[in-house]
């Protein structure tokens, strides 16, 4: 090695001192192996025709047949007008139209718009109006409110299906679909209706190019208006190729879809993933932990990601330890920040670590990860567990909240990400594109420090920091607390308006089976005894549940509003 070369290399562990964490099979650099979705699903369809694309409940559709499905919707697309760079909005649940929806639209050279299926009419008109959708795809439950909320859009064309069509189960009817029935939609076209009427045809149209929209993903909106991700081609394909490389992906895994397809973990890490090595779907409409568990032993799942909240809700559940999960060696946490004890609990329980992971819409899932074969630390001063390090190919750094300068190890700070995984922008918003990525580095808004090995760690996001007469304190360092008390299955921490400390912290707890007689002075105490006396919730609520977004994200935000505001005593004020 020249001088030259040492030198370049010692530059390079300056830049990316977590490159010496790396196992000796995962390389510094990542190109994807595919240009664009659409192109890794072709290559698969071709490649893997007979193999498995998605197993739904206890039915198989094959790669050749999905291929076949989506060839015939996406002639019915160029028939009804739908031109290459053209939106269409797919607000469906886990069920193989998803699949058939989305390469459908990638073949007629379209962008797929990604719906929450429980979005109502109020919600439905901002999204068709937004994206300028043409073709609007839902569930028949939803196709009423898709209906009226196209009303003055550009959408024409209203699709709808039933999560009962390629149902095949070889018992009981699953709890989430017990209360299913067909819906028939005023002006509506049933989608296999129009699968029969156009078998066999294709869609001729320009080849898109990563630089192309794959999905124009909402962010939730929990700080303001929803604001449009343009997700490209090219940020899915690096995107699903590096969690390959750190997950050793092939087309022996079989993907268990926990996360929605409408969210980014679901539609990258989980579903894209899958596509690109040839791999299964396990897919059971919507969660529900019972079902879930019941399919990750009968088709051996290997390979999943999921919220925290899902992970407790499996933790929970009785049928648990009856399950056989010794295949789920490949188990990903993602969209909060993995409480040790629940990781340890998991792992207790499977054999299997819980991968702690970090990522955003606006990264196309993937952030930073912890790879198969490191197990993240828990880091001493904050008690947060590592969310690994950034995936090969890309950056990751820590600046100052105020003055954006570059904080060393150790420090806490902003975390800034850089790569072939952040979007372009926001769809039609130049001043909040501008705002959220500056010289390529998108900055998330959420607070974590990396210490001096290049381990990452995320306390909390700044808008969550709570402020105690002047002392800083993170909800989720509350929160893990919380979790160490054996009566508590979910905790949720906010911040709320006091008279005399400015605010107070305030903790919503939901209780597990068989320890409803808790009472909330007993969390308190427990919290108390482990806490400085700022930290401590001096307000805490047992609930049933906790409002969560679809990814299964707690919605601090909608907490807080109904939260009214109370004296020092915690009292109400007097009206």
């Amino acid at each position: 090695m020249t001088c030259d070369e040492r030198q370049n290399v010692a530059e390079t562990m300056n830049d990316r001192p977590w490159l010496r964490l790396h196992p000796q099979d995962l390389p510094a650099e990542c190109a994807a192996l595919q240009p664009t979705g659409i192109a890794a699903f072709k290559n698969t369809a071709a490649s893997h025709a007979g193999s498995p694309a998605i197993h739904y409940f206890d039915g198989t559709l094959t790669y050749g047949e999905i291929d076949r499905a989506s060839s015939s919707l996406a002639a019915a697309f160029v028939q009804m007008g739908v031109k290459k760079g053209d939106r269409v909005i797919v607000q469906l649940q886990n069920i193989p139209q998803f699949l058939i929806a989305l390469y459908g639209a990638w073949k007629a050279g379209a962008a797929v718009v990604p719906l929450n299926p429980m979005y109502k009419e109020r919600e439905l008109v901002f999204y068709a109006k937004d994206s300028g959708a043409r073709v609007f795809v839902t569930m028949e439950s939803s196709g009423e409110d898709a209906r009226n909320a196209m009303q003055g859009t550009d959408a024409l064309h209203l699709i709808t299906t039933s999560e009962l069509d390629y149902l095949h189960i070889s018992g009981e009817m699953p709890v989430a679909l017990q209360n299913s029935t067909r819906v028939h939609v005023e002006g509506a076209t049933d989608l296999m209706a129009l699968l029969r009427e156009y078998d066999g045809a294709s869609a001729s149209v320009m080849d898109v190019c990563p630089e192309d929209i794959a999905y124009l993903t909402y962010t939730s909106g929990t700080t303001g208006p929803p604001k449009g991700a343009m997700n490209t081609h090219g940020n899915l394909a690096y995107a699903c190729s590096a969690y390959r490389l750190a997950y050793h992906m092939t087309s022996e895994d079989r993907v268990l879809a926990m996360a929605p397809f409408i969210h980014v973990t679901g539609s990258s890490c989980l579903l894209a993933v899958a596509t690109l090595v040839g791999a299964p779907v396990i897919a059971c409409f919507r969660f529900e932990p019972g079902e879930v568990l019941r399919l990750i032993e009968k088709w051996r799942a290997t390979y999943t990601n999921g919220p925290l909240t899902a992970y407790i809700s499996m933790l929970n559940h009785p049928s648990m330890r009856e399950r056989d999960l010794s295949s789920l060696h490949k188990a990903l946490s993602g969209g909060a920040p993995v409480a040790p004890g629940v990781a340890r609990e998991f792992e207790e329980i499977t054999g299997h670590y819980l991968h702690n992971t970090y990522g955003l819409t606006e990264t196309t899932s993937p952030g930073i990860m912890t790879p198969l074969g490191v197990k993240g630390p828990v880091d001493d001063e904050t008690g947060a567990l590592s969310v690994g390090f950034p995936p090969p190919g890309s950056m990751a750094k820590v600046v100052d909240s105020e003055s954006g300068a570059d904080l060393p190890a150790g420090q806490i700070g902003e975390i800034l990400l850089k790569g072939p995984h952040i979007v372009p922008g926001y769809w039609k918003k130049e001043e909040e594109t501008a705002k959220a990525i500056r010289d390529g580095w998108l900055y998330t808004g959420d607070v974590g420090k990396m210490d001096a090995e290049g381990f990452f760690y995320i306390v909390d996001r700044k808008k969550d920091l709570i402020n105690v007469s002047g002392f800083k304190v993170w909800p989720r360092e509350v929160e893990d607390v919380l979790y160490q008390n054996p009566a508590v299955s979910i905790a949720c921490v906010i911040g709320v308006p006091d008279a005399y400390r400015g605010e107070t912290v305030k903790a919503f707890v939901a209780l597990k089976r068989g320890h409803e007689a808790t009472k909330p002075e007993e969390l308190i105490d427990f919290c108390r005894q482990r806490m400085a006396a700022y930290k401590y919730p001096r307000q805490l609520d047992i609930v049933e549940e906790i409002p969560k977004t679809a990814s299964g994200k707690m919605l601090k935000r909608q907490l807080r509003e109904q939260e009214p505001e109370r004296d020092e005593s915690g009292a109400q004020p007097a009206v």
